[in-house]
């Protein structure tokens, strides 16, 4: 006889196997754009002090981290003291969590009794506008605070004794179960405040269920809806105050909020029903209270549901929770409350992970009503291309260049996307095409100062510092507290010779932010080029404390460690730096010429060709592959 176990534990492993299979190409991916204030910039994850800062104090600007939520990066803390600044441990966690989530997902869709249960989980395991929220290391708050949301739910129904066949009247409330379930609902409002829904996601399905919602269900949900009212609160305040999610790019009437909601509802519903064209920043729509045609978009929604109340009797009451979950689990990311990442979109698929669950298991309960032999073969097609979707999308995330790439291709007038695709390449030496994406980015965004700044960067690059001068005092002119600009100012000035005046800009950038690594590191630079090693170390290691995850000052460190013949002590900072970013030529080409003096021609030849793939005209790394190869002979 079959264990009642046995299945579980099959279907259990079958999601999990899935959902890693699928996103092989995300795991072996590395780190991108806020991985670095998340994860590889972030000094409190360094100590102990900064996991109690973590926990203390809430926003940037009271020495927390970019946003309150302790838990994620708690999180952030245990991973970085376990791998450090290898990618790999950070992509395998939310791989897990995401699989994890789908199992949960799978067994509270049994518990509730809807009818395709394992295929709605495999449907959320698999669907590409998940990528975003799995691929990107940034977005563990997702599928971290997904994971405590579904625990929290599944507690919650234990204790109100959903799918036990008695009446509620008769049902034994065990009280361990609630506060079990309290306690799993801090945990994601501690992970992400999106979470914040659940209350009113449970008082759903007990309507769904029981057609009404008593008033001991309503006293037992006060204490969350407190928590929950709580912690958006904080995040509310956090985000306008100190992250900058405040000002004209956020000025919305209260009727052009409610046509935002309305066509980004019919957005997320697209992409979940079509997933084409799925992009990192999608365009940011004009939204305008002047415009007829907007109208349709909330009129719209709202006809749906009201068409779905009218329809209840005949359809059950389960199509209409589905979409209420769908638009209430939304509702944080629609534009009614200010989020920073609406300076960039109104829109991003990570904003409907949980969302996505009341669509996915309506199609998956209607599916289920299927003859098994006509629904197989569509199940199965339907699967595989989820999947292969997912695994293309998730190879999108593997480096900031593909990210970028896509994300300009599909988006061109994404000012912040072409800012950041001149960085990638400015990384790899590319400094003419990086200054032509800077271009396009001022172009798009005249008044956008840090597309200047590296504009100023790539000019100096290619020797015309006069030209790069010319930038940075142009954004400093725009804002004279720009530290980075200063910083950068003060590396052109050296660069002609004007060692006096390069010294007074790093030293004023460090007034303006002392924990500005970028300065620290120029300073170094400034100080090698003076004979003075022992304090250019001294303060590339200072740069190192603020940002552990800065690549460029790991590779100058190694240079300044071989220049005093410490060849072993370099080659581990050079790898440290082709860790943190795998497509950094010139770091990989002065791991290649630390190997060869240790007498390692074979390493050394590997990272003097990884160098030419990143950069084929990198001249200095084709000269050293030829010695190498020589001396193999």
């Amino acid at each position: 006889m079959k264990m009642p176990s046995e299945g579980a534990w099959r279907g259990a492993l079958l999601l999990i196997a899935i959902t890693v299979l699928a996103y092989l190409p995300a795991i072996r991916g590395g780190f991108i754009w806020d991985d670095g204030a998340h994860v590889t910039q972030n000094a409190a994850l360094r100590s102990a002090r900064g996991l109690w800062r973590i926990w203390a104090h809430a926003g940037p600007k009271r020495g927390g981290t970019t946003q309150y939520y302790p838990l994620t990066f708690s999180v952030f803390w245990v991973q970085y003291h376990l791998w450090g600044l290898r990618p790999l441990g950070y992509h395998l966690v939310n791989v897990l969590l995401h699989a994890f989530n789908a199992v949960l997902v799978w067994r509270l869709l049994r518990r509730l009794r809807v009818g395709g249960a394992l295929l709605a989980a495999a449907l959320f395991s698999l669907h590409p506008v998940h990528v975003e929220s799995v691929a990107w290391i940034t977005e563990l708050k997702n599928v971290l605070s997904g994971l405590f949301y579904l625990l929290a739910l599944h507690s919650y129904l234990r204790f109100a004794s959903i799918a036990e066949g008695t009446p509620p009247e008769g049902r034994a409330r065990p009280l361990s179960f609630y506060l079990l379930s309290v306690f799993l609902f801090a945990c994601a409002l501690a992970s992400k405040t999106a979470a914040a829904t659940l209350p009113g996601a449970i008082l759903l399905i007990l309507w769904w269920r029981e057609g009404r919602v008593g008033w001991r269900d309503l006293l037992a949900a006060a204490p969350m809806l407190a928590l929950a009212a709580g912690a958006g609160h904080l995040t509310e305040s956090v985000e306008r105050h100190q992250v900058g999610a405040a000002g004209p790019e956020w000025a919305l009437r209260p009727v052009e909020r409610c046509l935002l909601a309305g066509r980004a509802l019919w957005f997320y519903a697209g992409k979940l029903t079509w997933p084409s064209k799925l992009t990192f920043i999608y365009p940011r729509w004009e939204i305008s209270q002047e415009l007829w045609s907007q109208y349709l978009f909330p009129l719209g929604a709202l006809a749906a549901l009201l068409g779905l109340w009218a329809l209840r009797r005949k359809t059950g009451r389960g199509p209409l929770a589905a979409v209420l979950f769908f638009a209430g689990t939304l509702a944080p990311a629609l534009g009614f409350w200010n989020v920073y990442f609406m300076r960039f979109s109104y829109v991003a698929d990570h904003f409907q992970y949980l969302a996505s669950l009341g669509p996915i298991a309506l199609f998956a309960a209607g599916a289920a009503r299927i003859p098994a032999k006509r629904l197989l073969p569509a199940v199965g097609a339907l699967l595989l291309a989820l999947g292969l979707l997912t695994w293309r999308q998730g190879g999108i995330y593997a480096t900031s260049d593909r990210i970028w790439l896509d994300t300009v291709e599909k988006n061109p007038s994404c000012w912040t996307a072409h800012n950041h695709l001149g960085s990638a390449y400015l990384k790899r030496g590319r400094n003419a095409q990086a200054a032509e994406e800077f271009l396009k980015a001022l172009e798009l965004k005249p008044d956008y100062l840090a597309a200047r700044n590296n504009l100023g960067l790539a000019l100096a690059h290619q020797g015309r510092y006069a030209e790069a001068v010319a930038q940075y005092e142009q954004a400093l002119r725009n804002d004279r507290y720009y530290a980075g600009v200063h910083a950068n100012l003060g590396a052109a000035l050296a660069a002609q010779g004007k060692s006096a005046q390069a010294l007074k800009e790093y030293k004023r950038a460090l007034e303006i932010d002392p924990n500005h690594a970028q300065a620290h590191n120029n300073l170094a630079l400034a100080l090698a080029r003076q004979g003075k090693a022992a304090q250019a170390i001294a303060e590339y290691k200072r740069a190192l404390r603020i940002a552990p995850g800065f690549a460029v000052a790991h590779n100058d460190l190694g240079a300044a460690l071989a220049d005093q013949g410490k060849l072993e002590q370099a080659a581990a900072e050079f790898r440290q730096a082709v860790r943190i970013d795998p497509d950094y030529a010139l770091a990989h080409n002065n791991l290649g010429v630390a190997m060869a003096y240790e007498g390692k021609t074979d390493e050394a030849i590997a990272e003097f060709r990884r160098a030419l793939e990143i950069e084929p005209g990198y001249g200095q790394a084709a000269d050293n592959l030829r010695r190498a190869l020589i001396k193999r002979r």
